[in-house]
């Protein structure tokens, strides 16, 4: 088989080209991918964090509703979540700045 340098440039082309068809898609899948997993933490969050709360707020109706006179325990119930509820606000609503000083140790 005698072929001239045009004919395996030609060839060259075009396996160059189709592999850089098959990169480009490899990219976009790959992208692709990548924001159906972002959106899906975010739900499986939403959903974990919509648990937790109805778990809580169902635990605290029930201690409402059945023991109305101990102070201690609709204290308890009452508090330790908040406690938790404002200490994650705070540090997800707190601005912490770094001070980088440019002089040598």
């Amino acid at each position: 088989m005698n072929l001239t340098p045009t004919q395996v440039l030609v060839a060259l082309g075009i396996l160059a080209g189709w592999f850089l068809l098959w990169r480009i898609r490899s990219w976009k899948r790959r992208r692709t991918l990548e924001a159906s997993r972002a959106s899906s933490r975010l739900l499986s969050l939403f959903g974990r964090v919509l648990f937790t709360a109805a778990l809580i707020v169902g635990v605290q109706w029930v201690v409402v509703v059945a023991a109305p006179g101990n102070h201690g325990l609709l204290l308890a119930v009452l508090g330790i979540p908040a406690l938790f509820a404002g200490h994650g606000l705070t540090k997800a609503l707190t601005v912490v700045t770094v001070d980088v000083r440019g002089g040598r140790r």
